[in-house]
């Protein structure tokens, strides 16, 4: 067994932290560097680190990696006290548990050579013994490789993760979302203890401020136990949905399910396999040990969840959920899959020319093409008790915040750089429509306009109509941004006409 090397608690900690560009680590980053440790990010792209925000802080800095590279890793860790170890080869290796087992012996080696005290590493619950699923096996060979040197290792075991992009819990989302009757597999009996991303963070960094948590394999879990087809259910009432009937029959195999779930959600049936294989092995702590190593009480479930969706649109104008975006870590499809239809255009006009041609769609005026898709759509909306086009709009010119404009809602109206619109016609989902002008960036260049739809599908129901439509999309969008460039050029011609003509 590792001999503990203790750590001062009290003084800035120069952090080796992987997996700052994924679901934990992307939320585990700035909380440490809140608290005022210097987080040393080790990723494989600069430049996808630095979308993140908290990557301008002045206590974060980013190195270049690649894990199979042993010197470079040393390299890489030298002055480091603590490296958190959150990688995962699901998503990029076909024969992950091999993988997976490759790089954390590296990494292991990388940092004994590099003088670092110790290392975290979040792995996954499972009763010990045969027939646990190849995923939670490759979590423990994991936990054995980073254990093979002298550095002390504290593993947090956990099960589910509720937040906002985890893979397991956007799964259940979906499912529950789009299917008021799921067929699944015998698993949904199984018991689990899901736990929050929020208590999860708790335990990664109240790690370092416990000495005792050295050389310790902990479960982390919430504070009830739940079978899966519990967890349905209260999603289903934290979504406010009518009641699931969830079948479990004896046939569906992995495989099925994991192709059943690349269907019906956004994840990949190669994410989706491993983690259906998962589902059938109990994930339960062992016993109360993190919560008395560390006086914490997490999270219920049910409260979880609840948290978890909270993000979610409440379809108020002040509280658009295009506005609200995701938290640093969460993959695309997290808290609801959106889909978009973006296109772009040089317009040979200046930027208040532009934005002249797009604030007078609607009403009157129209939308530049297609208009008799726009009347069929308007009467359809109307049939269904919607507005239909019918309310059109308070001036022909000026358009203002919260203003109607036929089945739209005006959500930003920026004279000379943004438009956005928000539906408010009857819609299995919720959408909105923005146009943002982007100036030249020298005096040769021409301004863009960008067009973009949005549209977030509410149930099975939103996806096939997202999919229904998308083929009338090169006709109307295409023609809609071709006409604001056409009646944008002529509007800036007409106006330096008449400047010349002045001047004259």
């Amino acid at each position: 067994m590792n001999t503990p090397t203790q750590i001062p608690p009290s003084r800035p900690l120069r952090i080796a932290l992987t997996g700052a560009t994924g679901y934990v680590g992307g939320r585990l980053a700035p909380r440490l560097a809140t608290a005022g440790h210097h987080v040393h990010c080790l990723v494989r792209s600069k430049q996808k680190l630095e979308a993140r925000h908290w990557s301008e802080k002045p206590n974060v800095t980013v190195g270049e990696i690649d894990l199979h590279d042993v010197d470079n890793l040393v390299e890489s860790m030298q002055g480091c006290d603590v490296a958190y170890y959150l990688i995962h080869s699901m998503q990029s290796s076909r024969d992950y548990a091999r993988e997976d087992d490759l790089l954390a012996r590296n990494f292991a080696q990388a940092a004994e050579q590099a003088g670092v005290k110790r290392i975290i590493y979040l792995g996954g619950l499972g009763e010990t013994g045969d027939g646990l699923s190849k995923h939670l096996t490759s979590r423990r060979e994991v936990e054995a490789s980073l254990e093979s040197t002298s550095v002390p290792v504290t593993t947090l075991r956990a099960a589910m993760i509720i937040g906002s992009g985890s893979a397991s819990f956007e799964i259940l989302r979906y499912l529950v979302e789009r299917l008021p009757v799921m067929v699944t597999p015998k698993w949904v009996s199984t018991e689990s203890q899901p736990i929050s991303i929020i208590d999860v963070l708790f335990y990664l960094e109240a790690c370092l401020r416990c000495p005792e948590s050295e050389g310790k394999i902990i479960d982390i879990g919430g504070s009830s136990v739940l079978t899966y087809r519990e967890l349905m259910k209260v999603m289903a009432r934290a979504l406010g949905l009518r009641k699931r009937f969830v079948i479990p029959v004896p046939f569906l195999t992995p495989r099925l399910s994991s192709y059943w779930i690349h269907f019906v959600t956004p994840v990949s049936a190669r994410i989706a396999r491993p983690l259906a294989e998962g589902l059938s092995n109990r994930v339960v702590c062992r016993d109360d040990a993190a919560r008395r190593m560390f006086d914490h009480e997490p999270l219920d479930p049910r409260e979880a969840i609840k948290r978890a969706i909270q993000h979610e649109s409440t379809n108020e104008v002040m509280t658009s959920w295009m506005d609200a975006g995701r938290v640093p870590g969460d993959p695309d499809w997290s808290g609801g899959k959106v889909y978009m239809d973006r296109r772009t255009i040089e317009v040979n006009a200046d930027c208040q020319s532009i934005y002249e041609a797009i604030r007078i769609i609607g009403g009157g005026h129209g939308y530049y093409a297609a208009d008799w898709l726009w009347k069929i759509r308007g009467f359809m909306d109307k049939m269904l008790g919607g507005p239909g086009l019918r309310r059109g709009r308070r001036d022909q010119r000026e358009l203002a915040f919260g203003d109607a404009l036929d089945f739209w809602r005006v959500l930003h109206a920026d004279p000379g750089s943004r438009l956005a619109l928000y539906a408010e016609m009857k819609l299995p989902g919720t959408a909105t429509l923005e146009f943002d002008i982007e100036p030249p960036e020298t005096p040769e260049a021409k301004p863009t306009l960008v067009q973009v739809a949005r549209f977030r599908p509410r149930g099975l129901i939103g996806l096939l109509y997202w999919n229904a439509i998308k083929p009338l999309h090169g006709i109307v969008f295409t023609g809609m941004i071709n006409g604001i460039r056409r009646e944008a050029e002529l509007h800036a011609e007409d106006r330096s006409s008449n400047s010349e003509a002045h001047h004259a």
